[in-house]
């Protein structure tokens, strides 16, 4: 009995090691959880004791995990989201707080549609707020702590740390009678320099030296389908949103292949500790419904 006592995991402790590691610094994570720098040490060393693995590094650039603290995160955050699930529909107190949500506007139909009013459905308590930008501004708005979470693409910025969720699918698309010429510059619709499709086009052309000239630039996906569908310009899109008027364009009308690109979700350093359980409880139902999309 004495050993198997031994063996049980501090809650507290879990949710502190979850905290440092998704901040990457142990006085972040104290400042958040309203403790010492010194008591959350203790924390993770009572952790890595219980478990007889080294879980957490401590180098230049803040706190790293190990494999052994990669493997226990993924566990943890389900553990403690299960627990906190638990003591909400037991003692009839849901989640609350705050969160703000950001996605790109040609995937926000995946998460409105039906993810965020289930989100609220579960959590009524919780105040939501989704806006929608191009995945660069998406970034800097996480970054100066305007925003909880988002899901962006893998470019133009470098933002490390996100999880995975599905491989993009961009195409080359145009109208369905669409004729170009090899010999004139490619018409382009593109959205601003902050879009991920912008940049992946670019490269594409300018690895060929296949010149190029935007007609037509927007911030609103519709208004670059509306160009691409009267035969404006060509303009790179998911290939789930070409419609009957368009058609995907390729090796065909010499045009290159796109490189591969990837969504991810990344969670903001600044969210609070009292909003922190709802921000996570909405990126664990992302992750579990569109982890696997594409």
């Amino acid at each position: 009995m004495t050993e198997a006592l031994t063996q049980t995991l501090d809650l507290e402790a879990l949710r502190s090691f979850v905290a440092v590691a998704r901040l990457g610094s142990l006085a972040a994570a104290a400042e958040q959880r309203h403790r010492t720098v010194g008591a959350l040490s203790m924390q993770i060393k009572r952790l890595e004791t219980h478990l007889g693995t080294r879980l957490m590094i401590r180098g230049a650039r803040g706190m790293t995990l190990t494999a052994s603290g990669d493997a226990l995160l993924g566990e943890a955050r389900e553990l403690l989201r299960r627990h906190d699930g638990l003591v909400a529909r037991i003692s009839g107190r849901g989640l609350s707080g705050r969160v703000r949500v950001g996605m790109p506007e040609d995937f926000a139909s995946h998460l409105v549609g039906r993810l965020l009013p289930d989100f609220l459905a579960r959590h009524p308590d919780v105040v939501l707020e989704a806006v929608t930008a191009t995945s660069g501004e998406l970034v800097r708005r996480l970054e100066r702590g305007d925003l909880s979470l988002i899901v962006a693409l893998d470019r133009p910025h470098r933002l490390s740390g996100g999880e995975r969720l599905w491989r993009t699918s961009p195409v080359w698309a145009g109208a369905r009678d669409l004729s170009l010429s090899a010999d004139a510059p490619l018409p382009l619709a593109l959205h601003p320099v902050d879009c991920p499709y912008r940049q992946l086009g670019i490269e594409a052309l300018d690895a060929e030296r296949r010149p190029w000239h935007a007609v037509f630039t927007s911030t609103s996906i519709h208004a670059l389908e509306t160009a691409v569908e009267a035969g404006l310009a060509v303009s790179i899109l998911e290939q789930d949103r070409l419609t009957p008027a368009m058609r995907e364009l390729g090796d065909a009308e010499g045009l290159p292949r796109l490189a591969d690109c990837h969504a991810e979700l990344h969670y903001g350093r600044g969210v609070s500790a009292t909003s922190w359980p709802a921000v996570e409880a909405l990126g664990e139902m992302i992750r579990a419904r569109l982890g696997h999309r594409g």
